[in-house]
């Protein structure tokens, strides 16, 4: 657990200085403020909900993706990786150490989602649970695909079409049943499914989300062991 603690801490004071990272968690709950005050309600033909949760969706599936991989870049950049590796920290302190901050801002930034989508309390616990269980799909994503990445310039190349992928495509499928078919394995899809109908129920969007999380904690470990001790 120091070895955690002591990563959790380090990422902690670097997050603070990464503008580019820092300004994710806070410009999607303000583009859902700013669209649901100003242009959903007053207008019967959208609903009060519709860009929070657009928005709240895009923002795991995009942006946590591209937060994670670039943290994970910026310690290979910086050789930062290759000293843990070599001090023996293992990969799954490592990733709760790093996922742990990323974790944290992200459930900050969840609850302003959902103060801003006015959901009654069993909406708002549901939503939550999907969110933060998505946040940690995304972070795991992120960080390997990182892990892949010889810098953050790299990591942005790496990272973006596979952060569309599942951020836009939740949307696309709304429109399209052959679309939907696909993206229904992924975790996204599902956080999606339940933010746009709560009485839909939350137990298989969560298995299903849980079953991505257990896959891409397998690849990261796969990852990290491949490429951690490379420049």
């Amino acid at each position: 657990m120091r070895g955690v603690k002591a990563i959790f801490i380090k990422q902690a004071k670097d997050m603070t200085k990464n503008f580019s990272v820092l300004i994710m968690f806070v410009l999607f709950p303000v583009v859902a403020f700013g669209m649901t005050h100003f242009v959903a309600r007053g207008n019967d033909d959208i609903s009060d909900t519709m860009f929070t949760t657009m928005m709240a969706s895009i923002f795991v599936g995009m942006a946590l993706i591209q937060s994670a991989c670039t943290v994970i870049a910026e310690d290979r950049e910086k050789k930062s990786l290759r000293f843990l590796v070599i001090a023996g920290v293992k990969p799954l302190a490592y990733l709760l150490g790093i996922g742990g901050v990323i974790l944290t801002a992200s459930v900050i930034s969840s609850f302003a989602f959902g103060y801003i989508g006015g959901f009654g309390q069993g909406e708002f616990v549901a939503f939550m649970a999907v969110m933060i269980s998505g946040a940690v799909a995304s972070i795991i994503l992120g960080a390997t695909i990182g892990i892949y990445a010889k810098n953050q310039q790299a990591a942005t190349g790496l990272s973006m079409p596979v952060a569309v992928v599942l951020g836009f495509g939740p949307m696309v499928a709304q429109f399209n049943e052959r679309v939907e078919s696909v993206v229904g394995i992924f975790y996204t899809q599902q956080i999606n499914v339940v933010v746009n109908d709560f009485s839909a129920g939350i137990a298989y969007p969560l298995s299903v989300i849980w079953i991505n999380i257990a896959v891409l904690t397998v690849l990261f470990v796969i990852a990290y062991a491949r490429k951690g001790l490379r420049d």
